[in-house]
């Protein structure tokens, strides 16, 4: 009887003990207290740790496309300056009014570079994962030998794709008569020549006549090279179009009206901007779930703002070069300097127009990624309201409720001690 006695008093005693182990909050303290609802608590916890770190990657991210998306509105708006100034340079200007109008492009363009080399926290934001290095410089002199190039417009594009051999082609490498000073274009992915006045209006009267794309016959001459495959842009030309040895030594004839016409590649002389960053991206997980690097993706890098262009596309054999849009901005300056109105008002507009497009398109993607990351923003914190509140159903005390079972397992501690007292001495008294 007295065994039996005392364990009862030590259950009594540890029940009370438990229940003062709750009056901290928290009524888990160990696995056996509750396995079923611990086991909840440990995955709601986890939960609970996922979804703060997901906040907090949301946050950052967002502060990131804030001040990138800061420095592309600026960037846009050097280019839309670039483009007005480009439109200006059509038509009657003196060759005085013409230098003025490209040293105002090129403070522009030098303006958009600087914003590109934005950095927050020693990081730059356009230089990929290289974000600890500087973007972009743009050189102090100009240099020689950039390529030239023919840019299409969509009329162009559509007629002069060859949907065989070629598939898109947005841009031709401009040739000259070494002679004469005629020029000619030359399709890279087919080789074929054909002269300016073809691909600036001749071409329209074929369609006139309902030819729809270019034929064989339309070209003056071809390059063996580019036709067999045997070459890319990447021999004569680097990724920022600045030609190459063999390029400078370049040559091809061809038979145009009964001559023979020695054709070299068209160069420019002028400012080059360099991207020393990569094209690797950030990616900070936003949600559970499947890992989404596309979706996740919280920078920019150059190659995304500046886009691509027949020196540094797919096709060309080079790298992406990341500076294209300024360079391609630099050569309109160059042009509008030499007084070229000619080429300003066909290739410089055009070429203006989709710099300024590339940016601008790099802008939209960013900002509907910053709308995106908002809208998570606020599912998170909907989020870390509700596993709170399971957290707090499984694992925190009814304050209430236990003072109550502790006011109830004391009255019981104390009545048993009290029994006790009374009736086990007389008990043992009778046994002996």
């Amino acid at each position: 009887m007295t065994t039996r006695y005392l364990n009862q008093l030590n259950r009594t005693y540890e029940n009370q003990t438990k229940l003062m182990e709750q009056s901290d909050g928290a009524k888990l303290h160990r696995p056996s207290d509750d396995p079923i609802g611990y086991s909840k608590y440990l995955r709601y916890s986890t939960s609970y740790g996922e979804n703060n770190q997901y906040q907090t990657n949301v946050k950052t991210a967002i502060s990131w496309m804030k001040n990138s998306d800061s420095s592309l509105v600026d960037i846009t708006n050097c280019f839309k300056t670039v483009v007005t100034k480009a439109n200006q340079a059509q038509g009657t200007n003196t060759d005085s009014d013409m230098k003025a109008i490209a040293q105002e492009m090129l403070v522009q363009v030098q303006q958009s570079v600087a914003d590109a080399n934005i950095q927050i926290n020693g990081r730059y934001l356009f230089s990929g994962q290289r974000d600890l290095v500087q973007p972009y410089n743009i050189s102090y002199d100009k240099k020689e030998w950039r390529g030239m190039t023919k840019t299409l417009d969509d009329k162009q594009e559509d007629f002069f794709v060859d949907a065989a051999r070629s598939g898109d082609l947005v841009q031709m490498l401009t040739l000259k008569d070494k002679d004469t000073g005629d020029k000619y274009f030359l399709n890279t992915k087919t080789g074929k020549v054909y002269t300016e006045e073809f691909v600036e209006e001749g071409y329209k009267e074929k369609i006139s006549a309902g030819q729809m794309t270019v034929v064989d016959g339309d070209a003056v001459g071809t390059v063996s090279d580019f036709a067999s495959g045997a070459v890319t842009v990447s021999k004569y030309f680097n990724g920022y179009g600045i030609i190459t040895q063999d390029g400078e030594s370049f040559s091809a004839d061809i038979t145009v009206g009964g001559r023979t016409a020695t054709l070299k590649f068209e160069t420019i002389e002028q400012y080059v901007v360099t991207y020393q960053g990569d094209k690797k991206q950030f990616s900070m997980v936003k949600e559970n779930g499947e890992v989404q690097p596309a979706t996740d993706t919280v920078n920019a890098s150059g190659v995304d703002i500046a886009g691509s262009s027949i020196f540094d596309n797919a096709d060309s054999g080079n790298p992406y070069s990341g500076a294209n849009a300024f360079n391609d901005m630099l050569t309109v300056v160059a042009k509008c300097e030499a007084s070229d109105s000619r080429w300003m008002s066909s290739d410089g507009k055009t070429l203006a127009n989709n710099s300024f497009n590339t940016v601008l398109n790099a802008e939209s993607k960013l900002a509907a990624r910053q709308q995106v990351y908002s809208d998570c923003s606020d599912m998170l914190v909907t989020q870390n309201e509700t596993i709170l509140g399971d957290i707090t159903d499984v694992h925190s005390t009814d304050v209430a409720k236990l003072a109550v079972e502790m006011m109830t397992a004391q009255t019981i501690y104390q009545l048993s001690l009290s029994v006790g007292s009374r009736i086990l001495p007389p008990t043992l008294a009778d046994y002996l």
